[in-house]
């Protein structure tokens, strides 16, 4: 069986290759290795997400299932263009994933980028933003249950921002934020799709201030 980029200790080659990319709106030359998502240049929809999102805002900002790194050093990238105090946590079970996210954020002088499992945040961080390209083909109840978890770490007036593609069940999954008996929110919290480009829709959960 095929290896998929959200095991934890990938056995593909871990050989690196440099690229260049575009982060917090300029060029930036990273390391990448098999065994993550989208090895070989930056996705189209974490390119649909970045062009979605807002400006960093102050506080914590977590990039749910962070690959080799593109939200969080972006998220990095233009928060210290900024000056705006912003912790980024670079979420995800790839080891090899946060191994490149850490060597990437060194290279580009990202001391606010914190790259991370699960059981490394500590409990009482609450976040203001959310950007994710979530591991949709984890499947349904994993992917839930990560919902489930990290959406009610918003901070109050916090805001996720998610990119999925519509092919792999982006308006379901809006439906299933959005329904009372689907991720079981709370009346604080709202769904909504605010974006569609290029197959792919960016939906956004809102918690009341």
């Amino acid at each position: 069986m095929s290896e998929h980029y959200f095991t934890q200790d990938p056995a593909s080659s871990a050989e690196k290759r440099t690229r260049t990319v575009t982060l917090g709106g300029r060029e930036v030359r990273v390391e990448t290795a098999g065994g993550v998502f989208s090895p070989d240049h930056v996705d189209t929809g974490t390119k649909v997400l970045l062009g979605t999102v807002p400006e960093p805002a102050p506080g914590d900002l977590l990039d749910l299932g962070c690959g080799w790194g593109p939200i969080a050093l972006d998220a990095a990238l233009r928060a210290a263009d900024s000056e705006i105090p912003v912790t980024v946590w670079a979420l995800d079970v790839n080891a090899r994933a946060l191994d490149l996210t850490v060597s990437n954020a060194k290279a580009l002088g990202l001391e606010g980028l914190r790259a991370v499992t699960a059981e490394q945040i500590p409990a009482e961080v609450r976040f203001t933003q959310i950007w994710s390209n979530p591991p949709i083909r984890v499947g349904k109840a994993v992917l839930h249950e990560m919902l489930r978890t990290w959406l009610p770490r918003l901070a109050p007036g916090g805001s996720a921002h998610l990119v999925v593609a519509k092919k792999l069940g982006a308006d379901s999954l809006l439906t299933w934020l959005s329904a009372e008996d689907g991720a079981g929110l709370g009346p604080d919290f709202s769904a909504e799709r605010i974006e569609t480009a290029k197959g792919f829709r960016v939906l956004r959960v809102d918690r009341a201030a």
